[in-house]
């Protein structure tokens, strides 16, 4: 989208459109499947209208913070969520992982994550936090080498992908690695702060170029091809983000998100909050060496239940307080008499 202009594929053309007024505001997000009126032959200068948006079979949300249940859809109609995480410059951020682990599986989604900048810092101990969920996990370097590239276009193909992660992990280099037409911008991490910069302003869908074979089996891409072939799927990057709220998932969700910790549960009590001193997870997570897998989780329940209480006093109504009544005063003669007001007299003098 681009101004009010959004980009339609019909059979392999490009069509501008623009939104009809009676959609509603924020109606057609990046991923939906549209119906088109007007002139829709692609012509440089046309202008086609979007008329209905059909139904959606996955949506990604995410809220501002966890205090705020109104949610904005990020994409429509994805199958997995590739979440890009750092290993360095910046550093990892294994909470806005989980978070994002929790929206995939609130959504839907098939979650891979990506590791990237490994010529910088070591994987192990990234992987070794993700392993007992049984979470894809692929790891790139600086050049990215060929092999990785594969296996990485492998895990992409024939699905509708997007790419998810903070500002700086190196979403847009990624996307330029694949698709080498995408010509997405590539920004440097601030070097005082150590956070990227927001160098994407916009989700966008790219088409993964087909895959074709050259004498010695190694895949490449047709210069100047951007129409995919059947099942090459879409690479759908979005901008660079500094947090994920789950202000729209419910504590039970969660929870559940967090398969590693399932076992824990076992002793819990009925009911039980995961919060309160009597939760057996705290003695099954020392057990384990899963202190950090549980600290995640509960500070996520923590800031659902500050979320749950805004939400309770914002619907809660107002409460009105009666009017306070003047007070009457009573005096001889039924008259009100203003006493003569006192002033200090200069020093020296007398009244």
């Amino acid at each position: 989208m681009d101004r009010g202009r959004y980009g339609c594929l019909i059979d392999g053309r490009l069509v501008v459109a623009m939104k009809a007024r009676e959609l509603g505001r924020n109606s057609v997000v990046v991923g939906d499947r549209v119906a088109l009126a007007g002139d829709t032959s692609g012509a440089e200068g046309t202008l086609a209208r979007i008329v209905r948006v059909e139904p959606r079979t996955s949506v990604l949300r995410r809220s501002a913070d966890d205090t705020d249940p109104q949610e904005r859809i990020i994409v429509a109609n994805a199958q997995q969520l590739v979440i890009v995480c750092a290993l360095a410059e910046p550093p990892p951020r294994l909470r806005f992982a989980d978070r994002c682990l929790v929206a995939a599986y609130d959504a839907g989604l098939d979650p891979l994550l990506v590791l990237t900048k490994a010529d910088l810092a070591s994987p192990r101990r990234v992987r070794a936090v993700y392993t007992p969920l049984g979470l894809r996990m692929l790891t790139t370097r600086k050049p990215l080498p060929p092999r990785t590239l594969a296996r990485l276009r492998s895990a992409l193909a024939g699905q509708v992908n997007v790419l998810i992660g903070q500002s700086g992990v190196g979403k847009s280099t990624l996307v330029n690695a694949l698709i080498p037409d995408a010509a997405r911008a590539v920004g440097a991490v601030n070097p005082v702060t150590g956070r990227g910069r927001h160098i994407s302003s916009s989700a966008v869908a790219l088409p993964l170029p087909p895959r074709t074979r050259r004498p010695g089996g190694q895949p490449s891409v047709p210069p100047g091809t951007w129409q995919p072939e059947p099942n090459d799927g879409w690479l759908i990057d979005t901008p660079g983000l500094r947090g994920f709220g789950l202000g729209h998932v419910s504590p039970q969700r969660v929870a559940a998100a967090f398969g590693d910790l399932a076992e824990g549960t076992g002793d819990c009590p009925p009911g039980c909050d995961h919060l309160s001193a009597g939760c057996a997870l705290g003695e099954w997570a020392r057990a384990h060496h899963a202190g950090a897998r549980l600290d995640s989780l509960r500070r996520l329940l923590r800031s659902r239940e500050a979320s749950d209480l805004a939400s309770r006093r914002a619907a809660a109504p107002p409460r009105v307080w009666p009017a306070r009544r003047r007070r009457r005063y009573r005096f001889a003669g039924g008259t009100l008499r203003r006493r003569p007001a006192v002033r200090a007299c200069p020093r020296g003098r007398r009244r």
